[in-house]
């Protein structure tokens, strides 16, 4: 995708490294929204969709890769619609498996949920409830796994999304403005893509804005210092009344893939009244965030490109 590369493995990953943390995760979910994927997966016996993981940057399994896709020929190869290439070499050797298993038992202590904490929620949930029905549980069972995709996390691009809301809660555009002067350096520029963390675009009245977050609202606490959450707590909780963006009906959010233009569109159509760019969330902000045991404020990451639905099913 725009000339960037992610290989990665298809596996099964386990449902008891998920409960035990080795497969560390970064949101909250919402049970509402478990409970969808749960009845799926146990109408259809089977996972549909890869969990998307990503590890630390191993170069003996890169190179190990690497070897396997040259001296092997694809069992797929195609253009999606999208013009996104997907290609899938099959791994079915005893002894090659087995050594790709040592290594991440080896030298990869944990996974990170990437994309998919629901599905994952879901499947290590179905897993649990099929082994409490079982007699003759014994963990090798297909339900006690789930089908994840896993990319190096060097090889992954995190792509901006971001929020618009549709009012401003009793503000008009102009004294909006003026109170995010307490808190941010503001001036009117044409293309509201950020450049840096902690500088926001905002789309208001026809208008680009930048918004640089002065150093006195930086936290350096790894939640804190989250542009996310620099922008909930100062500008979407106080000054728009947005207190839970999870449940909040005023509040959408837009993944990058769709540009600037899509938050333009969302604003001149009168559908929302502002519209805020971020600037992306890095990978290592994502595992120190997991690693800690924290998780980030909702729809903080997202990921392109994506495995197309239906390259891939595990049945159990």
């Amino acid at each position: 995708m725009d000339g960037r590369r992610q290989l990665g493995l298809v596996a099964s990953s386990s449902v008891e490294d998920y409960f035990n943390d080795v497969i560390k995760k970064h949101e909250f979910t919402r049970p509402e929204k478990e409970e969808d994927r749960i009845k799926h997966m146990q109408h259809v016996q089977a996972h549909v969709g890869p969990i998307f993981l990503t590890y630390p940057e191993n170069k003996t399994i890169d190179a190990l890769v690497e070897k396997h896709i040259s001296t092997h020929t694809p069992i797929f190869d195609f253009a999606a619609e999208d013009d996104v290439q997907h290609s899938g070499w099959l791994v079915d050797k005893d002894e090659d498996i087995a050594t790709i298993e040592n290594i991440f038992a080896t030298q990869v202590p944990y996974t990170y949920i990437a994309d998919g904490h629901h599905r994952t929620a879901s499947a290590a949930k179905v897993g649990k409830q099929l082994a409490s029905k079982n007699t003759a549980h014994t963990g090798n069972e297909e339900y006690n796994f789930f089908l994840s995709v896993l990319f190096p996390a060097n090889q992954l691009a995190i792509m901006d999304y971001n929020r618009a809301v549709k009012d401003l809660n009793g503000h008009t555009p102009d004294s909006f403005v003026q109170q995010l002067v307490a808190q941010f350096d503001v001036a009117k520029i044409d293309n509201g893509k950020p450049t840096a963390l902690h500088q926001f675009g905002m789309y208001l009245e026809g208008q680009w804005y930048s918004l640089t977050a002065k150093p006195s609202i930086i936290s350096s606490d790894p939640i804190g210092v989250l542009d996310v959450t620099i922008l909930q707590d100062y500008v979407l909780k106080p000054l728009l009344g947005i207190n839970d963006p999870r449940t909040d009906t005023r509040i959408d959010f837009i993944g990058g893939i769709r540009g600037m233009k899509a938050l333009e569109e969302r604003v001149d159509s009168g559908e929302m009244k502002v519209a805020f760019a971020l600037y992306p969330v890095s990978l290592q902000q994502l595992i120190d965030i997991a690693d800690s045991g924290n998780v980030m404020p909702p729809k903080s990451t997202w990921f392109e490109p994506k495995l197309r639905d239906g390259l891939f099913s595990h049945l159990f």
